[in-house]
């Protein structure tokens, strides 16, 4: 969560968008997220072979089943979205 703060807080300076920093931060949360449930799906379905994997192995609900990943990108999500609110109430 503090690496995305941190992203949007870097994003938001240098393009002066506190939501261009909130998007930022939030693709990267999910994108991480994606590719550790790529990682599952090798794993459990592909025999350890990446070459097995379809394109929507990252996004099979079978590899979602725990609420942590769920977690670590919701959160993270929740978190630049409540401070880029809490700054536009601040703006005006």
């Amino acid at each position: 969560m503090l690496l995305a703060l941190g992203m949007q807080a870097v994003v938001d300076r240098l393009s002066r968008s506190r939501w261009a920093g909130a998007c930022a931060a939030i693709a990267w949360a999910i994108a991480r997220e994606v590719t550790q449930a790529e990682y599952r799906w090798i794993e459990r379905f592909g025999g350890g072979l990446r070459a097995n994997m379809p394109w929507w192995g990252g996004l099979d609900l079978a590899v979602w089943a725990k609420a942590d990943p769920w977690l670590d990108w919701l959160a993270p999500s929740v978190a630049v979205i409540a401070v880029a609110l809490w700054r536009r109430r601040q703006a005006s």
